[in-house]
């Protein structure tokens, strides 16, 4: 049985129960689950082949209506997430850097059904070395991350990479300008209130869970589409079933700027970049 399966059977009962109510609105706890596990593949770095951290500390921005219904059911909820981000990391085999835990923020700047997704890696001082589902202990030196995207800082990586490679950030490139940098431009898409980082050459959106970013829409082919981050970006249809809509403009291939407007089977994307 999926995580994502045992998680809303164990909700279920909360949610014909004491959150009958509070979830009328348009967010849904599997859908704020379904987003800290892209979290975590998102924001996973490897250690060496035996060890893969992802972060341990999250943030799930909400609109002021769904925080008012949701806050008096918080920490109940929090804890849930929190297992739900435990059962899945021991799933993927990744390791964490500290105790698992889930906050609600409200934010101003979202409607209602939309939400946000922050994470870092916070290193516990008392945790102890572990193995690959455990927490371990946070080398001398390193400092919390900060929420954002990327973690303003991550987990210091090896003295000495693993065989086959250096190590590096999972879906990412190497060592390079951070974000902000002078020259730098930072890219990123928006979907349902969650940014994804677009931190490579090519990001491939679809249905499968081997896409680079996954989309859980019946109308979306398995590999959908694909962005190119060249100048000037581009998004390329894989020959999806449905096609892709950008900007009102139904096409194959077509030039992103700032705010485009994707739409793949039933979701909206919206394209965003900006000058570091």
């Amino acid at each position: 049985m999926g995580v994502l399966k045992r998680f809303e059977q164990r909700l279920e009962g909360l949610v014909n129960g004491t959150f009958a109510k509070v979830f009328k609105s348009e967010v849904q706890p599997v859908e704020i689950a379904g987003a800290l596990q892209r979290e975590c593949d998102n924001n996973a770095t490897i250690w060496n082949r035996e060890r893969t951290v992802v972060p341990n500390d999250f943030i799930v921005e909400l609109s002021s209506g769904d925080y008012e219904r949701l806050s008096p059911y918080s920490g109940q909820l929090g804890d849930e997430l929190a297992g739900l981000v435990r059962d899945y990391a021991k799933q993927q085999r990744y390791s964490f850097m500290g105790p698992i835990k889930v906050h609600l923020e409200k934010a101003d700047d979202l409607d209602t059904g939309l939400y946000r997704v922050r994470s870092r890696t916070l290193a516990s001082s008392t945790s102890q070395p572990g193995g690959p589902q455990g927490q371990g202990e946070a080398p001398q030196g390193a400092q919390q991350g900060g929420y954002g995207y990327p973690p303003v800082a991550a987990p210091p990586m090896p003295s000495a990479p693993p065989p086959g490679g250096p190590a590096a950030r999972r879906g990412g490139p190497g060592p390079g300008p951070g974000p902000g940098a002078p020259g730098t431009t930072r890219r990123w898409i928006e979907i349902n209130g969650t940014r994804h980082q677009i931190s490579r050459p090519t990001l491939v959106l679809g249905r499968s869970t081997e896409a680079d970013v996954r989309i859980d829409d019946p109308g979306v082919s398995r590999r959908h589409c694909e962005i190119r981050t060249g100048t000037p970006p581009t998004i390329q249809d894989l020959g999806s079933t449905n096609g892709i809509v950008v900007d009102g403009q139904h096409t194959t291939r077509a030039t992103l700027r700032d705010g485009s407007r994707i739409v793949v089977g039933s979701t909206t994307i919206i394209y965003r970049q900006a000058e570091g």
